[in-house]
Parts: C-alpha cells; sequence; structure tokens
C-alpha cells in the first residue's frame, strides 16, 4: 500500500505593503521628533520675546500692510492674491478654450465635466432657455474665480511684511498662506454684485413696480392677522441674502486659515513649548489638506449655486 503526501506548501509571502511602511516610517519620524523635543527642551514654556510682549499675535497674518498706494488705491497682500486669482481664472479659461479637439484630453474631459457641472447648475435653479443662457457665463465664472482664489490661498508665498525675517542683513516678508476670501471685503464685493442682480431681476419681473416687489416677497396664502409678521420676516430674509453670501465664504476660508496656522505651529508658539508644535503637527497637515481638497472646491459650489437659486427665485412667482 503506497502511501500519498501531500505536497509541502511553499513558501509564503510575509511583509507589508509600500503604503504601510510608509506610514510607520513618518509615525516613527513623528515619534521620534516628539521624544527629541521634550528631551531637549522639556515642559518648561519658551516663550519669545515678541509672543511674551504681545507683539506677536496670531491674527497679525490677516492685517493688510500696505505695500504701496496709487491715487486712493492700496496695494497690499489682499488686491494681489485677488490680481493672481483674475489673471489665472482668464489664463485657465483661454488655454482651454485654445485646445479644444474633437478628440478630448484629459484636460479637455474635466472642463466638458465643469461646464455640464454649471449648466445643470444655471439650467434646474433658472426659469426658462434664455434666462439659463443669460446667467450662465456668470454662474460659471463666479465658480472657477472663487474656485482658483480658495485654492491658490493654501499655496505659501512671501506676502507677510508685518512679519518679517532677517537674512543676510535684509529684512525680507514671511512666507504664509492667505486667501482674498479671509478679508471680508472681497467675499461683501461678491454677494453685493449678486444681491444687486437678483434684486433687479425680481423688480424688472414686477414691472418696476416697488409696491409689487416687496408683495412679492409674500408666499401665497397667508392671510389674517399673522400677515404683518410674515411680511417683517420675509423682508429680514430677503436682506439677511446678502449677509449670508458673505459670512459664509468668508468665516469658512478664515476658520479654516486660522485653524492650519494653529494646529501647523502657531498655537506652540503661543505657548512657547517646541514639543507642542511637533506634536500637533500632523493634525495641522490633515487640516490643511481637508481644507484644499475639500472646502475650496464646496464653498465655490455654494455661492455660485446659491447665486443661481435665487435668480431662479427672483422670476418666479410664489
Amino acid at each position: 500500500m503506497s502511501a500519498i503526501t501531500a505536497p509541502s506548501p511553499g513558501p509564503t509571502k510575509s511583509g507589508m505593503s509600500t503604503a504601510k511602511k510608509v506610514g510607520l516610517g513618518l509615525f516613527g519620524f513623528w515619534l521620534a521628533g516628539l521624544i527629541f523635543f521634550i528631551a531637549v527642551f522639556g515642559f518648561k514654556s519658551h516663550k519669545a520675546p515678541a509672543v511674551a510682549s504681545g507683539v506677536f499675535t496670531p491674527t497679525n497674518e490677516f492685517k493688510l500692510d500696505t505695500w504701496f498706494a496709487v491715487g486712493p488705491i492700496d496695494f497690499n497682500k489682499g488686491v494681489l492674491y485677488v490680481l493672481l486669482a483674475a489673471v489665472l481664472t482668464i489664463g485657465i479659461l483661454g488655454y482651454t478654450v485654445r485646445r479644444l479637439r474633437r478628440r478630448p484630453g484629459r484636460l479637455q474631459v474635466a472642463v466638458e465635466s465643469f461646464y455640464n457641472l454649471t449648466d445643470s447648475l444655471a439650467g434646474d435653479n433658472l426659469p426658462g432657455e434664455d434666462m439659463a443662457r443669460k446667467y450662465f457665463p456668470l454662474i460659471a465664472t463666479l465658480f472657477v474665480f472663487i474656485l482658483v482664489t480658495n485654492l491658490i490661498g493654501y499655496i505659501p508665498l512671501p506676502v507677510n511684511s508685518i512679519d518679517k525675517f532677517t537674512i543676510f542683513g535684509a529684512h525680507l516678508p514671511s512666507f504664509q498662506i492667505y486667501a482674498a476670501d479671509t478679508n471680508v471685503a472681497f467675499p461683501l464685493m461678491l454677494a453685493l454684485m449678486v444681491f444687486a442682480l437678483f434684486s433687479w431681476e425680481r423688480l424688472k419681473h414686477n414691472h418696476y413696480n416697488p409696491l409689487a416687489f416687496f408683495k412679492s416677497l409674500m408666499p401665497s396664502g397667508v392671510s389674517g392677522p399673522i400677515v404683518p409678521l410674515i411680511f417683517v420676516i420675509e423682508i429680514l430674509s430677503y436682506f439677511l441674502r446678502l449677509i449670508s453670501l458673505t459670512v459664509r465664504l468668508w468665516a469658512n476660508l478664515l476658520a479654516g486659515h486660522m485653524l492650519i496656522a494653529f494646529m501647523g505651529g502657531e498655537l506652540g508658539v503661543l505657548v512657547g513649548d517646541q514639543w507642542v508644535q511637533w506634536l500637533l503637527l500632523p493634525l495641522g497637515i490633515a487640516i490643511y489638506a481637508f481644507e484644499a481638497v475639500l472646502i475650496a472646491a464646496l464653498q465655490a459650489f455654494i455661492f455660485s449655486i446659491l447665486t443661481a437659486i435665487y435668480l431662479g427665485d427672483a422670476v418666479t412667482s410664489h
């Protein structure tokens, strides 16, 4: 009787994936750095003189320091970022138009997807093909302009002329991330433009009759003693659209940039502990990635879709 032996199993492959190795390596580097800073500096606070005296504050990076003036116009980093966003927006759109082909490449596919998205924003919220065609360029431009403005706000540039650093005797502006939206004046001007447009469309829809304009704000079917209360609420909510458009864009970008700065090292500078800066650095990087990837595009989309909704509401009878 012959014995049948089962084949012995071959050698099993063991080991970690490259992603896990990189992750563990970064974690080990972070942990070693944390131990190093605690060992060298301890837990005792070592505040810099500028922090201890109150000269340095986290809000400094959002102040607009005038570099030079041209007549009544002060040129500062806020103006620089608006100009950069405008030039990049025009350049990107112009470059894309010149490269349109019958057989689309990756860039054209992305642009066509963006076109379909903004076209649906206009078509789904604006009644009638004529009005959708009329305001599609505005909605698309707002989307691209705000998106570009937000994205360049996450690129460190030497624009912080308040907190300078010295190299070879030269006082140079510090690098920082800054977005034009973090100054409330920028989103306010965009919101004022949109507010004026949908108010004009409502007035035109009501045959330029101010009384009919305000009457159109009332929802249909409301009657009785509650009418004055509802009328006041509708008037307030109408004008609050201006504040809503402004604050939503401004507050989200400002809060995001402040969180990145705090978690990226400023909190450790304020308390005077180097190990705190190193401890919170991964969180700062995570917030940076979240803001740059999601919030920048999301806020541009929300501003654009609200513009379409408000314009459509202006010519729709309640």
